[in-house]
């Protein structure tokens, strides 16, 4: 095969291939199982095999069997993870110094490199203030959000049998949070579609209401008393289950895959001030928010959330290797380090905890984060981008509601703005949008179980490049409304 590449126009390079993107669909079709994908229609070929050839900044090229290679906005990011844009050499760089170096080793025993701990040293003295006004103590690795989400249900369980209380062991998660895909970090996920026929959620899972302003305030309810009416909520949850059984709650700073929510004023004041009453851990979970996504390096300085555990993953290495953490509070660490005389070795782990290509990875995306403030980048250039949001989407006659904050944003459609009636959910109306979005050159999403379309492109995102995004979907969904109008369901 060869391994000439070529440099097109915007500086995406295309490296070519001896096998045609239909005899790749082939093979893909015969031996990919894909996530969040349809399995028969796959397989059958009614739904194309989607070949990414490479990427540069906030664009991407592909090729689709049957067509020619083309470049699109990525407005999504991958999944709201390439933060620092595509084709960063430098880390390219420093995942190669590493694995020449030393490409493998296990972080049992206390074994560990100099780029794991320069890491840890750092995300210890940048992550937010803890429970309590502390700082952060530790942090542990994994792989995805996924199983960082399961260790911290780990940690809940081994903390409070530590200190002697080990009927407090049940988790509240929120409706339309996401947290994962495995078993535990699955069952506090609150969407259904991720749940379906898949046994879950497990039973130590509680359920409170989702902190979306919009769609359950009740009429002429302030967001502060709509605040204070889910922290109500909350506690009457606690008090009914019993709280020597309640251990943790679980929530992102801004809902993410339930829809890039933001919190509406009063929020988490509200519910932290119930969770220290009951003296119920508090995790925040950062996957998405963290690391500059807010316009923030995490969401929990944006809100004043003290999180006693924080989970990670995503923007710590914007997905150039996969990568995950929990970082520990003053309050679970020190009851872990006092309770070892009795517990013995921390009995978790993975193989790849740590791993060393990752860790270096890691290390190179924060130097450019840091170094170009895309923090910054993405408060500045979200709020432009949610200005022209409002601009091109106010007044359609499907806009319910404009949302965002940072480089999370999105627009949630109706079939009348002024009742707030909902979308026919046969209709796909989001879908349809995407989809001919991604026809018109740009990936955006179709958030899961709603009618919102979804932005959180990487924040190396440019004042053009945000023009382009709003006005490609802006017209996708004129198209769609007329379409809709024709077909006499609007």
């Amino acid at each position: 095969m060869s391994t000439t590449s070529t440099v097109e126009p915007s500086g995406i390079s295309s490296a070519p291939s001896d096998d045609a993107p239909a005899d790749l669909g082939r093979m893909d079709r015969a031996s990919v199982l894909h996530p969040s994908t349809n399995v028969s229609d796959f397989a059958h070929g009614r739904m194309p095999s989607t070949v990414l050839e490479t990427a540069s900044g906030v664009r991407i090229r592909l090729a689709e069997e049957g067509g020619e290679s083309r470049e699109l906005i990525d407005g999504f990011a991958g999944l709201y993870c390439v933060n620092i844009g595509y084709g960063r050499t430098e880390v390219a760089d420093a995942i190669a110094r590493q694995a020449h170096q030393l490409a493998y080793f296990h972080t049992y025993a206390g074994h560990s490199t100099e780029e794991m701990i320069r890491l840890s040293d750092r995300l210890v003295k940048m992550a937010p203030v803890c429970s309590g006004g502390t700082e952060a103590r530790r942090v542990f690795y994994g792989t995805s959000g996924s199983d960082a989400n399961e260790t911290q249900a780990k940690l809940v369980w081994y903390y409070h049998n530590l200190i002697g209380k080990p009927k407090k062991k049940r988790i509240i998660a929120r409706e339309r949070g996401y947290h994962g895909n495995t078993v535990m970090a699955g069952s506090m996920t609150g969407l259904n579609f991720y749940h379906n026929f898949m046994d879950l959620p497990v039973a130590a899972i509680l359920r409170t209401g989702a902190s979306h302003y919009y769609w359950d305030a009740e009429p002429g309810e302030t967001e502060e008393a709509f605040s204070q009416r889910r922290a109500d909520e909350l506690e009457a949850l606690i008090v009914r289950e019993d709280p020597e059984t309640v251990g943790a709650f679980i929530g992102e700073p801004v809902l993410g895959t339930g829809g890039l929510i933001p919190p509406p004023a009063g929020y988490w004041e509200a519910i932290q001030v119930v969770l220290r009453k009951y003296d119920i851990l508090l995790i925040a979970d950062e996957v998405i928010t963290g690391f500059g996504r807010t316009g923030l390096m995490f969401g929990s300085e944006l809100y004043d959330i003290q999180p006693d555990l924080i989970t990670i993953a995503k923007g710590l290495t914007s997905a150039y290797a996969p990568l995950s953490g929990v970082i520990l509070g003053e309050r679970v660490y020190r009851a872990m380090e006092a309770g070892a005389a009795k517990a013995g070795v921390f009995p978790h782990g993975y193989t790849y905890s740590g791993h060393p290509i990752s860790v270096a990875a890691a290390n190179a995306n924060l130097d450019i984060l840091e170094r170009e403030d895309l923090a910054g980048n993405a408060a500045a250039v979200g709020a432009y981008m949610l200005d022209g949001l409002h601009a091109a989407f106010d007044g359609l006659a499907i806009t319910g509601e404009v949302r965002g904050v940072g480089l999370m944003l999105a627009v949630e459609f109706v079939a009348d703005p002024a009742t707030k009636k909902r979308l026919d959910p046969s209709l796909t109306v989001a879908y349809r949008i995407s989809k001919l979005a991604r026809e018109k050159g740009l990936i955006t999403r179709a958030m899961p179980q709603s009618e919102a379309l979804g932005f959180a492109p990487p924040l190396v995102l440019t004042r053009g490049d945000a023009d382009q995004i709003v006005d490609i979907s802006a017209a996708a969904t004129r198209q769609v409304i007329d379409e809709l109008s024709r077909e006499g369901v609007l």
